[in-house]
């Protein structure tokens, strides 16, 4: 048998959802399936359309993979393996660049499959813990992942990939994602803040080996904010009648004109961002699919109304600003799988900010 065949029978037998995927180097990356839903079955509409993530290039798709693990750099390629450091200090484009590398369809995981996961932990109450207070998570005392780098007084900084307890997977067992609350920020691409306007590429199309993610692509688009069609920006962040984040008294609010524009990270908590009047019900969707905006009419026993307290930060002034998501290892309860900061640059390097591996078959 090849060398990984036993591993991956192993694998199979204890998570059945659970696949070792092969680059075009016949190196290993272990990867969790997500089937496709729709947006009825993790937020409180009676939408019946499949979730954006479920569709690349006009194309439904039954589903994606999104890597177990987050993902550590070899030889200029990211791998989802576990006991690993993950690795940072890698900008936005590299991060990109490193799962492309791999070929075939592997990419950085983007905005709407992060979201997908999130929203279906939401809705069957399993959004996990993770390591969000120097080694363990703010609400446990006694479990703790195995560290890889330390802060400077010697407290517990990244710690090794999928090394924590079982709560600390996005559904509560063994065969789920590890490691989406805390440790390190992730970079999702295929949405961003230009001057405080929204832009996205349609559907999951930043999931496709040839979207063109860079600054200037025209693949780009603001959100109408009466019809939630995505349409042309200006460039200046000033699009008439497009999603806009303005801060309102201490929080996060969509518009469609910014009052208070800043230079810096912002925050409120991701439940208490709300909209005006001006935001339409279809961009509301839009953004609720994104996990960019609560669904305070989802109620059930298993809903968690303050989504673990996740915070959300932005800079609404800046030319542009990339998404990362699920929060750092001080966080504290901050982080989780709603922690979203629209406040880094695609050239950043941070010892706090990696990324996952995503692939369409």
């Amino acid at each position: 048998m090849a060398n990984f065949d036993m591993a991956e029978m192993a694998l199979k037998s204890v998570c059945p959802n659970n696949f070792m995927k092969y680059d075009d180097k016949e190196m290993p990356t272990i990867m969790v399936y997500i089937p496709k839903f729709r947006l009825c079955d993790v937020l409180s509409t009676e939408d019946t359309s499949i979730h954006t993530a479920f569709r690349v290039n006009g194309d439904e798709i039954d589903g994606f993979y999104i890597g177990k693990f987050q993902t550590h750099h070899y030889n200029g390629r990211a791998y989802s393996l576990p006991g690993e450091d993950p690795s940072a200090s890698a900008d936005h484009d590299t991060f990109v660049a490193y799962n492309r590398a791999k070929g075939q369809k592997y990419h950085e995981v983007t905005a709407a499959e992060w979201a997908a996961v999130a929203l279906w932990c939401h809705k069957n109450g399993t959004e996990p813990k993770g390591n969000n207070n120097y080694g363990k998570d703010t609400t446990e005392t006694l479990y703790k992942a195995i560290p890889t780098t330390h802060e400077s007084d010697g407290r517990t900084a990244r710690v090794a990939t999928g090394t924590g307890p079982v709560t600390w997977s996005h559904d509560g067992t063994l065969a789920g994602i590890w490691d989406m609350n805390g440790n390190v920020w992730e970079w999702c691409t295929g949405l961003r803040l230009v001057h405080g306007e929204l832009q996205i590429l349609q559907d999951n199309n930043a999931a496709s080996p040839t979207a063109d993610l860079s600054a200037s692509s025209k693949a780009w688009k603001a959100i109408d904010a009466t019809t939630g069609d995505l349409v042309t920006p200006n460039g200046s962040g000033t699009t008439a009648n497009t999603v806009k984040l303005d801060y309102v008294s201490s929080k996060w609010k969509y518009v469609t004109t910014i009052t208070s524009s800043e230079d810096s990270g912002r925050s409120c908590q991701f439940k208490d961002i709300t909209c005006d009047a001006g935001i339409g019900a279809d961009a509301k969707l839009l953004l609720q699919a994104l996990a960019m905006l609560p669904d305070a009419e989802l109620v059930g026993d298993k809903i968690d109304a303050n989504y673990g307290g996740d915070y959300f930060y932005a800079n609404n002034a800046q030319e542009e600003r990339c998404l990362v998501r699920g929060g750092l290892w001080p966080n504290g309860a901050n982080a989780g799988v709603f922690d979203s900061h629209l406040g880094y640059p695609r050239s950043g390097v941070y010892t706090g900010v990696g990324g996952r591996s995503a692939l369409i078959e």
